[in-house]
C-alpha cells in the first residue's frame, strides 16, 4: 500500500523539492502532498492545484505510480505497478492537461476502497510530467530534460495507525555536525512521524530546545530520528557532549516521555 507529495527534477538523477524549474518546465502543485483517511467501501476525492509559472501553455502529462523510501530520505518513484500496490483503486481526471501561461489548473483524482480492505494505509504518487522535454546545456553539451512533479498521498484505511517504538540513544553526524539521535521502529501499519517538545543541556551547561526530525517511518521501518537543537539566539549552535536531553514524543494520539543522555 502507498502515498505522499514531493517535487521531483529528472535531471541526470537530481531530486529536488519544491517548485520546480528547467528551461521550459516551470510548475508548481499545491498541497504538496496528502494525508487523507476513508473508510472501507468508500470513495474520496481530492484536488490538485497546478500552477505553470512560465508566460507560454505548458503541456503536462499525469499518471500515477508508486514510490519507495530510500535509506538516505530520498524518494524513487516507480512507473511499474508494484505488487503490493493500491494504484488499481485510484482514478485521475484526465491524462493529459494544458495550462495556459501563468494560469492554475484545479485537477482531480478519486480513491475507491474496497469494501473488504484491511486496516492500513494506501500510498501512491500522482505524476505531472512536462510532455515535451527541455533543453539544458552541461559542459558545452545540450541534453534533453524532462522535469516531473510527484505528489505523494497518504491514504490510511480504516483503523490502520502507526506503533511506534524508540530505541537510541546515538550519536550520527549530519551536514557535518554531530547530532543526537533516535532509531524509531514502526510496527503499525501506517506511517507515523514523530513530534514533540523537547529541552536539553550539553556538557557546557548550555541549555537548548530539541526538535525531532518529522521523516515518515513507515510500517515495517526503522528510521533515525534527529534532534536538531536550537537556542533563542542561535538556530545552529554546535553542541558539546555529553547532552542530555529530556521531555515529550508524540505521534498522532499516542506519546512518550524521553529522559536520555547522548555521550
Amino acid at each position: 500500500m502507498r502515498s505522499r507529495v514531493f517535487f521531483l527534477l529528472l535531471a541526470a538523477g537530481a531530486l529536488f523539492s519544491g517548485g520546480v524549474r528547467a528551461q521550459g518546465f516551470a510548475a508548481l502543485v499545491s498541497p504538496p502532498r496528502f494525508e487523507l483517511t476513508a473508510a472501507p467501501g468508500k470513495a474520496l476525492r481530492s484536488v490538485i492545484e497546478v500552477s505553470n509559472r512560465s508566460t507560454t501553455p505548458a503541456r503536462y502529462l499525469m499518471h500515477t505510480a508508486d514510490w519507495s523510501f530510500a535509506a538516505d530520505f530520498s524518494v524513487n518513484f516507480q512507473d511499474e505497478l508494484q505488487s503490493d500496490s493500491c494504484r488499481p483503486w485510484v482514478a485521475i481526471e484526465r491524462p493529459e492537461v494544458v495550462v495556459p501561461g501563468g494560469g492554475t489548473l484545479r485537477y482531480r483524482f478519486e480513491v475507491n476502497v474496497p469494501a473488504d480492505a484491511p486496516p492500513g494505509e494506501c500510498r501512491f504518487a500522482v505524476m505531472i510530467e512536462g510532455a515535451e522535454p527541455s533543453i539544458a546545456r552541461s559542459q558545452g553539451l545540450d541534453m534533453p530534460v524532462t522535469g516531473r512533479i510527484g505528489v505523494i498521498v497518504y491514504l490510511t484505511v480504516g483503523d490502520g495507525a502507526p506503533d511506534l517504538e524508540v530505541f537510541g540513544p546515538k550519536i550520527v553526524t549530519l551536514n557535518g555536525q554531530q547530532m543526537p539521535t533516535l532509531s524509531v521502529h514502526n510496527s503499525g501499519s501506517a506511517h507515523g512521524r514523530m513530534t514533540g517538545f523537547l529541552t536539553g543541556k550539553d556538557a557546557k551547561g548550555v541549555s537548548y530546545d530539541f526538535t525531532p526530525s518529522d521523516f515518515p517511518i513507515l510500517p515495517h521501518e526503522q528510521r533515525d530520528v534527529f534532534l536538531t537543537p536550537s537556542t533563542a539566539t542561535n538556530d545552529h549552535p554546535t553542541l558539546t557532549f555529553p547532552v542530555t536531553v529530556k521531555g515529550t514524543l508524540e505521534w498522532g494520539k499516542q506519546r512518550t516521555e524521553l529522559n536520555q543522555i547522548f555521550e
